[in-house]
């Protein structure tokens, strides 16, 4: 399946958090979406790597994406080097996306800011001919996505772009409390942890105002780009 759109998350509701508004406005308006988780999140202190799998397929539906998949590379430990970098390029080369979306270039887990350069490194060498990759048995086709963008986590960086996700605001809150292990819980008894606390969601939504005051909306999502970013028409901009 060729995708318009394929983000790549270091843990399951990473791009809950960071794009899912941006998501589905995407896929409302006919585009094709899917998400790459690169770990179960099995380190996180909270839920088990089997409830996260559970929780991500509930937000799945939610989402309505067209592909899901997780690459099962270590929480924690896996590393921006050929073998990772090859296992990012099988999937870029797969669904041969125009867009690419990752996590955020630096950030409090030190798993994104490496998630995103592993991206980075291995976005550019899908597109060299010489780099040979198999998928399916079937030798794969040099392809290098059109743009690469990181959404914005955790800590504040000043965004290159802005999308209104005004009308998802909601069913952005749905698909961060499918992970229902990892954040407020009043029923459970487990540890407490930085981002079960209610607080964090509250801090979450008070970054979508934020943003989204910025374009004259009430709710937005940011990105950041490596490179300068252009469009055809100065009316499309607000």
């Amino acid at each position: 399946m060729k995708l318009d759109i394929l983000v790549f998350a270091v843990h399951p509701d990473d791009a809950e958090l960071g794009c899912s508004g941006t998501i589905m406005k995407h896929i409302a308006a006919g585009r094709k979406v899917g998400i790459i988780d690169l770990t179960r999140g099995e380190l996180g202190t909270r839920g088990t790597a089997e409830t996260r799998d559970l929780e991500t397929a509930i937000s799945t539906k939610i989402l309505g994406l067209h592909a899901r998949e997780n690459l099962g590379m270590r929480d924690g430990f896996f590393r921006n080097d050929e073998e990772h970098q090859l296992r990012i390029i099988e999937m870029i080369r797969k669904y041969t996306p125009q867009i690419v979306l990752c996590n955020a270039l630096y950030d409090r887990h030190p798993d994104h800011g490496r998630g995103a350069d592993l991206v980075y490194d291995a976005l550019f060498l899908s597109g060299l001919a010489k780099v040979k990759t198999v998928y399916g048995g079937v030798e794969q086709v040099a392809f290098r996505p059109a743009l690469l963008l990181q959404y914005i986590q955790d800590r504040y960086i000043n965004p290159d772009i802005l999308v209104d996700i005004t009308d998802f605001w909601e069913r952005k809150l749905e698909c961060i409390h499918a992970f229902k292990t990892q954040f407020t819980n009043p029923d459970d008894d487990e540890q407490h942890t930085y981002i079960s606390s209610p607080d964090f969601l509250k801090a979450i939504e008070a970054r979508s105002r934020e943003f989204g005051k910025s374009i004259g909306a009430v709710h937005a999502e940011g990105f950041t780009s490596r490179k300068l970013l252009g469009v055809d028409d100065l009316f499309e901009l607000r």
